[in-house]
Formats: structure tokens, C-alpha cells, sequence
């Protein structure tokens, strides 16, 4: 074989394919999707499971179009009894699986960043550490052909949007007099008055919390609100 056909071979395995999954992975069936980068499975003992895509973050689903988009299409790359191959990465706060999953030697997690429905999660891609080149160059594909999530021309990342970031130039923009908000809750404002509120009454998640929190998000008072 001469030199050129050797670096094709090579430019072809290693330039922005999906990553291929070890045929050793377990083999799981799809049971159902919950958002973008969320599903449940079940294993070869029958025994159901949460999987937490790892290395990327799909839009919140109250990102309206964007979190339902991305839902949509997980659902059709993942749809109810499709097998699936699994990679385990770690185990979150939440007890769900992070990982790596593969359809037929791709993977998904990576094909959600291609196509502009996930975004890399940059603060866990650690999990994905082989393949993160791929991972990174897929969202600057996707977003430099404004794909998805990028056809936004100011988005807001989903761990943003969790913490109630969207609406931190409103609050900046507000008069003094507007600006009569509990302190309890620094990211975003609730009057001090408001009704008592419950954590699906409010878009935010994972957001700060000061005591004493009277709509009680922080539950276990470690500091972040609404953390499920």
C-alpha cells in the first residue's frame, strides 16, 4: 500500500467520524427519552435505568423551540426498543448513569453535537477524554453552519439557563424601583411578596440560594436551588 492511500485510510478514521463503540460495551434497550440529553434503559437483567448522556448538554425543554427540538430528535435517533450499546463514564449526584451510548457503532452523544441538538459540556468532557477533539470540532462545525441549538443569534447555554442566567441583563435594566427583589434568591427576581412558589412553578434549576428561603427550594440547604 503506498503513502497516499495510508493517509486517506487514516484522514477517514480520524476526521469527525462518531466515535465507535467496543464491542465488548452491554448491550441495553431504549425505554423511553425525557429530554435531549436524558433516557431510560434496560439492562440484560430486566433492571431499569437512567442514563445522563455524558460529555454534552442538550437545551432545557422550557428553552422553547430549542429543548423540544432536541428531544425530538434523541427520540429518533433512540427510539422505544432500540438496542443500544453503553459506555459508562461515572455515576452522577442524582444516581443516574453518565455515558457514552452507540447505535450500530456510533455515537450518540456525539451525533447530537454534529447536528446542533447538544452543545459540549465542556466542565465534564474529562468523561469523553479520547474522543474530545471530535466532540469540540463537531460544535464548531455546528455552530459555524448555525445548526439547532446555533441558529440562535444570542444563545444561552443550557447550565446558564438553569441557573436562571437568561434573565440577568433584564434585572440589570430594571429601575430601582423595579428592583425590590428577594435577596434569597440572587440570580434572578421573585418580590419579596410573591405567593408561595414550589420549584415547577419556576423555570430555573440549580440556582443560588440565601437563607432564609422562604419558598423553600433549597430543600437539603446546601446552597443551590431546585436541584431535580
Amino acid at each position: 500500500m503506498n503513502k497516499a492511500v495510508i493517509i486517506t485510510a487514516f484522514l477517514v478514521l480520524f476526521s469527525g467520524v462518531p466515535t465507535v463503540a467496543q464491542t465488548s460495551l452491554p448491550n441495553m434497550t431504549v425505554v423511553s427519552v425525557g429530554d435531549g440529553d436524558t433516557l431510560r434503559v434496560r439492562n440484560q437483567q430486566g433492571q431499569a435505568i437512567t442514563i445522563r448522556l455524558g460529555c454534552v448538554d442538550a437545551p432545557e425543554l422550557k428553552q422553547n423551540p430549542w429543548g423540544q427540538q432536541s428531544r425530538t430528535r434523541l427520540q429518533q435517533l433512540l427510539p422505544v426498543g432500540q438496542s443500544v450499546q453503553v459506555r459508562q463514564i461515572e455515576r452522577d449526584r442524582y444516581k443516574r448513569l453518565v455515558a457514552e451510548v452507540f447505535v450500530n457503532n456510533r455515537s450518540v452523544n456525539l451525533v447530537m453535537v454534529q447536528e446542533g441538538q447538544a452543545v459540549v459540556y465542556r466542565q465534564y468532557l474529562k468523561g469523553c477524554d479520547h474522543t474530545k477533539d471530535q466532540f469540540l470540532q463537531a460544535e464548531a462545525n455546528a455552530k459555524s453552519q448555525k445548526l439547532g441549538f446555533w441558529k440562535q443569534s444570542q444563545p444561552v447555554m443550557p447550565w446558564d439557563f438553569r441557573r436562571g442566567r437568561k434573565n440577568t441583563q433584564a434585572t440589570r435594566e430594571r429601575s430601582p424601583q423595579q428592583q425590590q427583589c428577594d435577596s434569597s434568591y440572587p440570580d434572578f427576581c421573585i418580590p419579596p411578596n410573591a405567593a408561595d412558589l414550589d420549584c415547577p412553578d419556576i423555570p430555573y434549576r440549580r440556582f443560588r440560594v440565601n437563607q432564609p428561603d422562604p419558598h423553600g427550594f433549597d430543600r437539603d440547604r446546601d446552597g443551590i436551588g431546585c436541584e431535580r
